[in-house]
């Protein structure tokens, strides 16, 4: 069964209580590319992103960003 990399960004955004477009702001990365990490309409996930998200939210743990999930498995 494949795996899947899931970007819990919609999961953050609605625990700390802010936009995509303040996230953006915070981290300094282009609105277009939250919006596609956090609609899992993007391929390639940069790390540097990943630490930035860390960063605005004072995460520890990588896994509370992303999730590796089997295809069919529900986010």
């Amino acid at each position: 069964m494949r795996k899947k990399v899931v970007v819990k960004i919609p999961m953050l955004l609605k625990k700390h209580g802010i936009s995509l477009r303040e996230l953006s702001r915070l981290t300094d990365i282009r609105h277009a590319a939250l919006s596609e990490l956090s609609s899992q309409k993007r391929q390639n996930i940069n790390f540097n992103h990943i630490e930035k998200i860390a960063e605005a939210f004072d995460i520890h743990d990588i896994r509370e960003i992303i999730d590796l999930k089997s295809n069919g498995q529900s986010r």
